[in-house]
């Protein structure tokens, strides 16, 4: 497995850049799991700085800050959901329609950390729209449109569709024996932080 980063815009305000699966995006939790995106990205590009997360397992495309002032610029486009994303999964089985849309409130399983869960009265609004692009006999290549941005949120709302998604050992028990979590981030739009352009990039999957 690919597990380089590949660089796919750089200028003074950010960078954005193709993670590869099976590498965090920050640091984690003991010497361990130091090895992450913005460590390896700070070797070259010291003033790099996280905006948003992808899973550990999953690929695609990230744009990280350069400097304080883009990083506060960048960040408000991702809480105020002026960013435009799209994402590639492989799930096992198959959804019921062509395309549809998944509303399901979603919250950490506290006992069962890091796993979420469908809550209707603790949860937050959750919701992710899919498009099918082709099928197999037991899986289907499908495009995720997340309207919301919660934790594991494309993970669960396949779940709970009877779709997991292929290699996922989190919530597929019985996941397919597979190199990786079949989950890449694809597309990424955003407006530049200091010029205003309208940018957008696009990565395909591996799967």
């Amino acid at each position: 497995m690919n597990n380089e980063i590949t660089i796919l815009y750089a200028d003074n305000d950010l960078i954005v850049v193709n993670k590869p699966p099976q590498l965090l995006s920050v640091p984690g939790r003991g010497e361990h799991k130091q090895d992450c995106l913005v460590a390896r990205l700070q070797t070259d590009y010291p003033g790099a700085r996280i905006v948003h997360r992808l899973d550990c397992d999953t690929s695609g495309i990230m744009v990280l800050a350069m400097h304080a002032e883009s990083h506060r610029r960048l960040s408000k486009q991702f809480e105020q959901r002026l960013v435009d994303k799209t994402y590639i999964a492989r799930v096992q089985g198959h959804l019921p329609t062509p395309q549809g849309a998944i509303d399901l409130p979603l919250a950490l399983d506290w006992h069962n950390r890091p796993v979420h869960k469908v809550d209707f009265i603790y949860g937050k609004h959750a919701q992710t729209g899919w498009q099918v692009l082709s099928t197999t006999e037991k899986t289907t290549l499908v495009r995720l449109f997340p309207h919301t941005g919660r934790s594991h949120q494309l993970r669960v709302h396949m779940l709970m569709m009877g779709c997991p998604m292929v290699g996922d050992m989190l919530y597929h028990p019985n996941h397919a024996e597979y190199h990786r979590m079949c989950l890449h981030a694809e597309m990424l739009a955003f407006t530049h932080p200091q010029t205003g352009e309208a940018m957008q990039f696009k990565n395909e999957a591996d799967f």
